[in-house]
């Protein structure tokens, strides 16, 4: 009688349906929970559906208490948990267990991870020589490996994945179905039985002997050859950082004239060997995401041609089994580059790899996992104070942003993003995920790539767009695809203005409301279409998710050549010069100097007459333009750039050394006013460095000076913003804000006057973050504002 009384008490326990939403699947959370509800003796089941983590639980009240507490405490390494929702359970049998249900189909609404670092108990793993994967380069566990970039659909589920073409052993079946073990259900679950294989061949496709492709392919590395490696997300190319012969070799076969390339180390020790290391950069180099962080070149030094022309090194650690094994050979540094011609995508498959990189390459280390989704390498950058992110790709992407307080309605709209640097933005349900970096449009394979990304993006979240944001530039091959797209899906199309987008993505990004007051804004980049046809770039703006005014710029100078520009110095110097003096005088007061020569040679007459009746001399405000035209005047790339920014970070490099010390020129700037507008000139500046050129002052404390200079105005331009618009709050964003001096300067200048800076940090300063501005001001034009 009082067993049958027990047993009717049990019956009528109390149940919860549990719905937890977050970054949940493939991270170990499922078996985490049923731990916890093992240990508070309930029962019940939990499993993956399109929105994340559902769990049915039954017991005592008390313990279905302290099991909802619980949760939170407890999530795995690589979870993030966005939202726990509790609802009674009424009319169910309470189960004497508790289980781990299969997952249920339902719509990809749940968040995918990014691809993580190895943890330290794999690292334990493929160490240990009793271990069964003792130096096996694919070993993973629910705390770390691949995610995003062996993806296919969702939910997170082995069969979902590449490693679908891999059935497991018993020995990995029996770890997958354990829920006490840390791979259960570890999607990418193998060991040297069962999993992909390793291989090196030549060139020629021959593999080489041996039962250890790492040691050998470190010994080749050590000997001076250039070895391309089969990565997590794409191709590397990799030779010795130290040998000179090998650098130039890899840089003149891949075509990369002077843009540094990216370094592994093998440990943190060998990094600071080389380079400055704080607190602060070592924990960004150990963090899961593994991203490359700039540093300081400091100490010894590797091949001259790793990074010609920058004081900077980009350090990364190894982040899957098969770096670390590969590292544990060497005693120096290795370039580990992208496996790809310049500007051109990664490669990815080794059918892919075999036919365009066995020109550059004398050995590939291959393996036979699919990688399904690109991913490069992510670069940070700490930055007045914080980390920041220039490159968002592997570690980071398509982690999820959830939107502030006001876009809850927000749904369907997909942003394009820009033509160089791009990315991509899929809004739903008041979130936001921005694809990983994808490239140039410029280049025809990656405007192929774009297009497949899209495709993929919307069948793997199934998105369909009703709203499409584009920039406004009608040139930009991301602009002219969203009209096409539009087409397709019957998508209204909302062209978003490029610096408006600049400023909302870190309006986004920092968590202001919608209808929070307007900011103003210094955003300094290359060029954006404005308001008036015109080419922006350094502008001042008073703005919010749905509305700007623009209050002030720099001076509009010439474009002579208009793209020519873009790619040689030396026109915008003259622009500049041009615009302040005449050429007789130049020649007769500064005819000695570097610039006047050089400018000598070309033909000024035709370039006069070109800016003039602007035949292909497009006026604009580009702060990045304005950065080349002094590069040129100190001599630095004057003639031809052969990757955006090179003259700009030349500048900033020369400027460094000596800029604590320096201060702004006297009089560098006028700001005058024309319609109600703040126009910045700066003949006082252009004279002051011509003079101090012709002094034979000291170039590096002149790049300090303007440095200087241009911080000092931007402040000043501000802060009587401010003082007009009573708002205390601004943003600096856009690519030219990647320099940490003008940023730092800036940022720390503003604060002394009390104001509040927002600066972009998760989502790149550049045109990488564009997207994310373009999807929140379609949303917010789209959201009525509350009255």
């Amino acid at each position: 009688m009082a067993g049958g009384r027990a047993i009717a008490a049990y019956l009528l326990m109390p149940g919860k349906a549990i719905r937890i939403r977050g970054l949940v699947q493939g991270v170990g959370f499922r078996p985490m929970i049923w731990r916890l509800a093992r240990q508070h003796r309930l029962g019940g089941e939990v499993w993956n559906d399109g929105q994340g983590v559902m769990v049915h639980a039954f017991g005592s009240a008390e313990n279905l208490a302290a099991f909802i507490r619980q949760i939170p405490l407890h999530i795995p390494p690589l979870a993030r948990l966005d939202s726990l929702d509790v609802q009674t359970l009424a009319g169910l049998p309470a189960p004497d267990s508790f289980r781990i249900a299969a997952s249920q189909d339902g719509g990809a609404q749940t968040p995918i991870a990014a691809d993580a670092a190895t943890c330290s108990d794999c690292l334990a793993d493929i160490a240990d020589p009793d271990n069964r994967r003792y130096r096996y380069p694919f070993t993973h566990c629910t705390h770390c490996g691949p995610r995003l970039s062996i993806i296919r659909a969702m939910p997170y589920d082995r069969g979902h994945t590449s490693m679908a073409d891999f059935v497991m052993c018993r020995h990995c079946q029996q770890e997958y179905q354990d829920p006490n073990d840390r791979r259960f259900h570890a999607q990418a679950n193998c060991c040297p039985d069962c999993g992909p294989t390793l291989w090196l061949e030549d060139k020629h496709g021959q593999r080489l002997a041996g039962t250890d492709p790492l040691s050998l392919a470190a010994e080749l590395l050590r000997q001076g050859h250039i070895l391309a490696i089969k990565g997590v997300g794409g191709f590397h190319l990799a030779c010795n950082a130290a040998d000179a012969a090998a650098v130039s070799r890899l840089r003149a076969a891949k075509r990369r004239d002077a843009k540094p390339f990216a370094l592994m180390a093998k440990h943190i020790g060998m990094v600071s060997r080389y380079a400055q290391v704080n607190a602060q950069e070592a924990c960004l180099l150990h963090d899961k995401a593994a991203p490359i962080v700039l540093l300081a070149a400091h100490g010894a030094t590797l091949a001259p041609g790793v990074a010609p022309d920058d004081d900077k090194l980009g350090f990364m650690l190894p982040y899957t089994p098969l770096h670390t094994l590969l590292m544990q050979d060497l005693a120096a540094p290795i370039v580990l580059t992208s496996g790809n011609l310049s500007d051109e995508p990664t490669c990815t498959d080794n059918t892919q790899a075999r036919a365009n990189l066995t020109a550059i390459a004398d050995y590939l280390l291959l393996h036979n996992r699919v990688i399904v989704n690109r991913l490069d390498d992510s670069v940070l950058r700490v930055m007045a104070g914080e980390a920041r992110v220039l490159r968002r790709a592997r570690g980071y992407s398509p982690e999820v942003l959830a939107l502030p307080p006001g876009f809850g309605e927000a749904n369907a709209i997909l942003a394009m993003g820009a033509e160089l640097k791009n990315s991509f933005c899929l809004l739903s349900n008041g979130t936001a995920i921005v694809s990983q970096h994808i490239g140039d449009l410029e280049n025809a394979a990656v405007q192929q790539e774009y297009r497949h990304l899209l495709e993929d993006y919307g069948k793997l979240y199934g998105f369909k767009p009703r709203v499409i944001a584009v920039d406004r530039h009608p040139g930009y091959l991301s602009t002219q695809y969203g009209y096409a797209l539009a087409d397709t899906y019957g998508a209204t199309v909302i062209p978003v203005q490029h610096h408006h987008a600049h400023l909302a993505a870190c309006l986004a990004e920092q968590g202001v409301a919608l209808d929070a007051p307007p900011v103003l804004a210094a955003l300094f980049d290359g060029l954006g279409l404005g308001d008036d046809g015109g080419l922006w770039g350094g502008e001042f703006l008073l703005g919010d998710y749905r509305h700007y005014t623009r209050l002030g710029h720099l001076q509009p100078m010439a474009l002579p050549g208009g793209a020519q520009a873009m790619r040689e110095p030396w026109r915008n110097a003259y622009a500049h010069l041009l615009h302040y003096f005449t050429w007789p005088y130049l020649q007769q007061t500064y005819g000695e100097l570097e610039i006047i020569r050089l400018l000598a040679s070309k033909p000024l007459e035709t370039l006069a007459t070109m800016v003039s009746k602007q035949l292909n001399s497009p006026l604009s405000s580009s702060c990045g333009r304005w950065f080349d035209a002094y590069a040129a005047l100190l001599g630095l790339h004057s003639g031809r750039i052969s990757y955006e920014g090179q003259a700009a970070i030349a500048l900033e490099k020369l400027a460094t050394p000596p800029f604590a010390d320096e201060q702004a020129y006297p009089a560098a700037w006028v700001i005058a006013e024309d319609n109600g507008m703040a126009v910045l000139s700066c003949q006082g500046l252009c004279q002051a460095v011509l003079d101090d050129l012709k002094r034979g002052a000291d170039k590096a404390r002149i790049a300090a000076r303007i440095h200087h200079s241009l911080a000092d105005v931007t402040v000043r331009v501000l802060c009587q913003l401010s003082t007009q618009t009573g708002v205390d709050r601004i943003v600096l964003s856009g690519g030219v804000f990647q320099n940490r001096l003008l940023l730092e300067a800036v940022t720390g200048q503003l604060h002394k006057h009390g104001k509040t800076v927002l600066l972009p940090q998760a989502y790149p300063l550049n045109d990488g973050g564009l997207a994310l501005g373009q999807a929140v001001v379609a949303a917010a034009q789209g959201i009525s504002p509350e009255i």
